[in-house]
């Protein structure tokens, strides 16, 4: 349930947004049109009600909020939370995951996440993809920003050209977290009741955007 990944944020919480702005230069390309990406995200979503998954430090949370929805945030990592919180304390962000999580009492019109749903398995996608099936009504929306790949064979590709480049960071992150392939994260919406579309944002970020029929 990305758990495992916990301390990583917690150490990572203070200098997050210097990374996101392009200063780690392993990164830079992931991060590239930071900004805009999180605009993409935004303006998929519907309200009045959104549930968004890895909030982090609140960068995507405040371009909702200023959008004037209802913001339901979920973050496993204390230290990202706090920084959350202090943001854009109009939302309303409790600590849980992609699969655990508070329960809610409204209906939850869009549910959105960046840069986050890589830290689970593949099954445990699935599982979650279940959960957000059974909460959103038809019409509802997933919105999610996050490095995917086209296929297996380009996400080996990107490792190698990582490595090349020296950016070893990089290329143990690409190689140990979970980042899936279009036609996986395809087959896995379309059996949850979702109708699904992918748009590429930058070399390794794409947009999932699945809405429920």
């Amino acid at each position: 349930m990305g758990r495992e990944f916990i301390d990583l944020f917690d150490g990572w919480a203070k200098s997050y947004d210097q990374t996101v702005a392009g200063k780690d230069i392993q990164y830079q390309e992931v991060f590239k049109g930071y900004d805009d990406i999180l605009h993409a995200v935004a303006v998929q979503a519907k309200g009045p009600n959104v549930l968004e998954f890895g909030v982090g430090t609140g960068n995507l949370t405040r371009k909702l909020v200023d959008q004037r929805f209802t913001v339901y945030g979920v973050e496993p990592s204390f230290e990202m939370l706090k920084i959350g919180q202090l943001k854009v304390p109009e939302a309303k962000i409790q600590e849980g995951d992609f699969i655990e999580f508070p329960s809610l009492d409204v209906p939850i019109d869009s549910i959105v996440s960046s840069y986050a749903f890589h830290h689970l398995t593949d099954e445990e996608k699935e599982e979650a993809l279940e959960k957000y099936s059974n909460l959103l009504a038809p019409g509802g929306v997933i919105a999610f920003a996050d490095t995917i790949f086209p296929t297996k064979q380009a996400k080996r590709h990107m490792i190698e050209k990582a490595i090349a480049a020296y950016h070893h960071n990089l290329a143990e992150d690409l190689s140990t977290e979970y980042y899936s392939d279009i036609p996986t994260l395809d087959e896995m919406c379309k059996r949850h009741g979702f109708e699904v579309m992918f748009e590429q944002l930058n070399q390794y970020v794409w947009l999932m955007k699945a809405i429920k029929q």
